[in-house]
């Protein structure tokens, strides 16, 4: 049996600066780019593996990912935009996670909540009442094929405002 291991990563703060603006493209606040650099440094200090990289194409949460990867060049290996992480819904965001080849070991999804928070709570152990924006957590779970998982271990969360 293999391990298998999920890094969850919540969009950075989002701009409603602009009322006229489709959702798709907000942009991210400042703060967004400070609270990045907190939780990829932190998370530089804990992590040893190389993770493939899947977004939401949703402006703010593609700007996040690109952001992680510019200060994580050496643990995102690939990152793609995907369409289909632009939800809300936990069932959708779970059924990308389940249907990832099972070559890929280490997992980072970008994405949108309410979904994050729920699968967070879904697969690991421990309860977030929310994952606040560019917060992370890791899941691990003892499986061979993504679509195996189930009940995971949290491993660890960052969220920036514990790091300021």
């Amino acid at each position: 049996m293999s391990l298998k291991t999920l890094v969850l990563i919540r969009h950075g703060k989002s701009s409603w600066s602009n009322p006229d603006l489709d959702d798709f493209y907000r942009p991210l606040k400042k703060r967004a780019t400070h609270d990045a650099k907190l939780v990829a440094e932190a998370f530089q200090k804990v992590n040893t593996k190389q993770f493939r990289a899947i977004s939401s194409d949703a402006k703010r949460a593609f700007e996040t990912a690109k952001m992680f990867q510019s200060h994580l060049p050496n643990t995102i290996i690939d990152l793609e935009p995907r369409h289909e992480l632009y939800t809300f819904s936990p069932s959708n965001l779970l059924e990308t996670i389940l249907t990832t080849s099972p070559d890929i070991d280490e997992l980072m999804v970008f994405g949108h909540n309410p979904a994050m928070t729920d699968v967070a709570n879904q697969l690991g152990h421990q309860f977030f009442q929310n994952i606040p924006t560019t917060g992370l957590v890791q899941l691990s779970f003892d499986v061979d094929d993504w679509s195996q998982i189930a009940e995971g271990k949290t491993q660890f969360y960052l969220f920036p405002k514990k790091l300021r």
